[in-house]
């Protein structure tokens, strides 16, 4: 007998994978929650299958996403990326994430890790949806919306509401897993993280 899963990882393993494995899953590491925060940022205007494909390219372009690097990345280093292939190319997003590292620093210099920052838009837990079809999940929320807001202010770049809303999605603040979906009970109950 086969799994149910949400629909949209279609038949690409790449997809299925971080659809098993990653998406929803309640995430407290700060190097792979600025990431997902680069990576979401790098999806504006794009699927996330097209991210997911050069996700590799992108951790080493980004020195496996370690933000005091990113945070001194120059103009060379940005002229590099811009010429990367394996990468998405545009000059608005790559200056946007080394602008966001330097943020993301003063954030988790303020709060002693950005995990404690952005967890507080949920108040700690994940949010449990009851999602019964795609068309039911919604692109941003009240909590989005604030952390879009509060994410502007400190000057980030590329964290429109829907941005953080994929991003909560992506780091497991919400669950969003269809309820049919084998990976929503895993995550309610808690066993699937």
């Amino acid at each position: 007998m086969s799994l149910i899963r949400c629909p949209w990882p279609s038949d690409d393993p790449l997809m299925i994978a971080y659809h098993d494995e990653e998406w929803g899953v309640p995430l407290h590491d700060d190097r792979l929650i600025f990431e997902f925060l680069i990576l979401e940022g790098m999806q504006a205007g794009l699927s996330w299958s097209t991210i997911l494909h050069k996700r590799e390219n992108f951790r080493l372009a980004f020195d496996g996403f370690d933000v005091e690097k990113v945070a001194r990345f120059d103009g060379r280093r940005v002229r590099s990326l811009l010429n990367d292939a394996g990468i998405i190319r545009n000059k608005l997003k790559i200056h946007a994430a080394v602008s966001n590292a330097r943020q993301f620093i003063l954030v988790q210099e303020e709060y002693g890790s950005f995990d404690r920052y952005i967890w507080q838009f949920v108040d700690g837990r994940p949010k449990m949806n009851r999602v019964r079809s795609l068309k039911d999940i919604p692109a941003t929320s009240k909590e989005s919306d604030a952390m879009s807001k509060d994410l502007k202010a400190r000057g980030f770049k590329f964290v429109g509401s829907t941005i953080c809303y994929a991003h909560m999605q992506a780091t497991g603040m919400v669950n969003d897993h269809l309820t049919s979906c084998f990976r929503y009970k895993d995550l309610k109950t808690g066993s699937g993280a």
